[in-house]
Parts: structure tokens; sequence; C-alpha cells
């Protein structure tokens, strides 16, 4: 009889390294939001509304959910849509753009592999993308 091994198919959450990890891409990211020329545009739009120190609370609390881990933006808000929490903001594709080309950055800087880098910017890709509401 041969062995069978169940393999559990694990969350990006948890193939990123966990909560401590998401917090490290958070930090990374708007670090690069406040100072790398790519980012202008975005932390432009930031400073308009709560500005960063709010938004990186909750990007931290968003993606956590978003990447299958624990669902503290659900929690708080009541609600997790992307497109409503920024229907107040005008994003054309040169913010989508910018926006994926810091998030890349950021998963770059923080040493994943090739996998995992494609994985998060595949789901990033396609979530930026939707937030375009200008041309």
């Amino acid at each position: 009889m041969r062995d069978i091994v169940e393999t559990k198919r694990q969350s990006v959450h948890q193939l990123v390294g966990g909560e401590a990890a998401v917090a490290r891409l958070v930090k990374t990211f708007y670090d690069i939001i406040e100072t790398d020329p790519d980012g202008a545009s975005i932390h432009a739009l930031h400073l308009k509304g709560f500005g960063l120190s709010h938004v990186r609370k909750a990007q931290f609390e968003f993606l956590s959910g978003y990447l299958g881990g624990p669902q503290y933006y659900l929690e708080r808000m009541g609600h997790a849509n992307l497109r409503y929490m920024h229907e107040h903001i005008e994003i054309g594709p040169e913010e989508v753009e910018a926006w994926l080309r810091c998030m890349k950055k950021a998963i770059v800087a923080l040493g994943y592999d090739t996998h995992i880098e494609a994985t998060l910017m595949r789901h990033f890709t396609r979530s930026a993308q939707t937030l375009q509401n200008k041309a």
C-alpha cells in the first residue's frame, strides 16, 4: 500500500511568511511611496486624504485579509470592498502603473523568490487595474 501524503494548500499570507512579513511589505512599500520618484503621484493622493500614517495601518489590515490571513480590516470596518474604499479618488492608468511599480520594488527589496513575486504581482495587478476609474 502506498503512503499518501496530504498537502494543504497555503494561503498567500502563509506563503509570504505571515503577519510579520505582511507588515514588512507594507512598511517597505510606503517607504518607497514616500521617497521614490515612482511614488510621487501616489504619495500626493494620500496627502489629500487621511495621510500615510492612516493608510499604513489600513493597508496592513486589508492586505492581511486579502492575502488569506486575519480579516482585521473587515472586522474594523465591516467591509473590505476595494472599489468602495477608493471611489472618491481619481485613479487613472498612470496611478495604477505607479502603484504597481512601487509594490514591485517593495517585493524585490524584500527578496522574495520569483514564484512568490509573481503570485503577489498577479494579485496586485488584478486589483489595481479594477480601481482605475478615469482614462
